[in-house]
């Protein structure tokens, strides 16, 4: 028999097939998920419809839902257990309108999302998991961190209506700038570090610190050097903004900002509009990254710099979620 020539058309054929059953079973998966989701919404409006019929009041409701899932765990296995029930009830409650279930998220997506009760907050991690592609773990993850709360305390209430309608777009150069938390960074409290232990401690968990960034950053350098009349200045770190298409300056601060901080900061800007940039760069954005800031200094330290430089917080451990929350409240009830 002839053996088969392994040239270029025949490994063309084979990733034809192998994409075309890969894409398959995707499909399919897809397909089940879908048809999985709709069930789900139909069981919870039977339930609540049940309900209303019968006037069931609320203790009685758990007596229900534990009668269902007893029963129906007889006939068709654990996928109706309790805590299953609970939430087909959930879904369908803080989903009446079926149009606004997304077909590109999962179960388990919806069963996350379903734990939090602000409207709000839920309709910024559905847009978000849909526009960033989100695993389970990743929505958690964001959940924990309580990026929809970091993001919104900076907005006015249109800024934080629209984050919880559509999400975290990233348009312009201050939509990359938040609070960031560097609890990976594993420093203990009250341990007195200094930034180049800071900036190792980065380094070493630059995937985490990558996360924590958000979408669109990719490392370049740390302690870049940059010569002006014969002296030597370094940045921290170097990103670049694949979406922003632009090159990003991080100093790190372990006390409160100077002006001077800022000063410097537009110079390494000023360095990397004019040596470092290419044709088709955006000019660069510079982020004074510090533990304490001071506000009117800071404003008063950048007066008539490019709005490219920002000075921005970390925090080393998750901000308290209670204290966030109502901050975005009264935000709302200000406007």
């Amino acid at each position: 028999m002839k053996e088969i020539r392994i040239d270029k058309s025949y490994k063309n054929l084979l990733s034809k097939i192998g994409n075309t059953y890969t894409q398959a079973k995707e499909n399919a998966t897809k397909a089940v998920n879908t048809e999985l989701i709709k069930a789900y919404w139909d069981i919870g409006n039977y339930i609540v419809e049940y309900e209303q019929k019968g006037k069931i009041k609320a203790d009685y409701g758990d007596k229900l839902i534990l009668q269902l899932s007893s029963d129906l765990k007889l006939q068709y296995g654990k996928g109706f257990s309790k805590s299953n029930m609970v939430y087909m009830r959930l879904f369908y409650i803080k989903y009446p309108n079926y149009k606004l279930v997304s077909k590109k998220l999962f179960w388990s997506h919806y069963f996350e999302l379903l734990k939090l009760d602000d409207g709000l907050e839920r309709n910024f991690y559905q847009q978000q998991s849909i526009r960033e592609n989100w695993s389970v773990r990743e929505l958690k993850r964001q959940k924990n961190k309580s990026l929809f709360h970091r993001l919104a305390i900076s907005k006015d209430k249109k800024g934080i209506l629209e984050l919880a309608k559509e999400g975290q777009i990233i348009e312009k150069e201050s939509d990359i700038i938040k609070t960031q938390v560097l609890d990976f960074l594993g420093f203990p409290e009250q341990y007195q570090y200094s930034e180049s232990e800071l900036e190792q401690r980065i380094i070493d968990n630059l995937q985490s610190f990558l996360l924590e960034l958000g979408k669109g950053f990719a490392f370049v350098g740390r302690q870049f050097r940059m010569t002006l009349n014969n002296k030597n200045y370094r940045v921290d770190l170097v990103f670049y903004h694949i979406i922003l298409k632009c090159y990003v300056l991080i100093d790190l601060k372990i006390g409160e900002v100077e002006h001077n901080d800022i000063g410097q900061m537009n110079m390494y800007l000023g360095y990397f509009s004019a040596e470092e940039n290419r044709k088709d760069d955006n000019e660069p954005i510079g982020i004074v990254l510090t533990k304490e800031k001071e506000d009117i200094m800071v404003n008063y330290a950048r007066y008539g710099m490019t709005s490219n430089l920002f000075v921005s917080k970390y925090q080393l451990y998750l901000p308290d979620k209670n204290k966030l929350k109502q901050k975005i409240q009264e935000i709302l009830d200000d406007e």
